[in-house]
């Protein structure tokens, strides 16, 4: 089992979400939580159809952290 980093960005109507290791694969959602669980179903097809492509599985390889600095 692989786990991927996933970004969810507030936009205009919802949610969009995003994987900096898989290039193209988005995702939309009305709260954060659809968007996340949009997200996953959209993973699970992007590495399928990557696969009977005969494209290479990306590692997972991103990582998230913050940065605290005085405002």
């Amino acid at each position: 089992m692989k786990k991927y980093l996933i970004v969810i960005e507030k936009s205009d109507d919802g949610y969009l979400a995003w994987s900096p290791d898989l290039e193209g694969c988005t995702a939309t959602g009305e709260t954060k939580r659809d968007a996340e669980r949009n997200m996953h179903d959209a993973i699970k097809m992007h590495l399928h159809w990557l696969s009977i492509d005969g494209f290479p599985i990306p590692e997972p390889k991103s990582r998230a952290g913050y940065v605290q600095i005085a405002a």
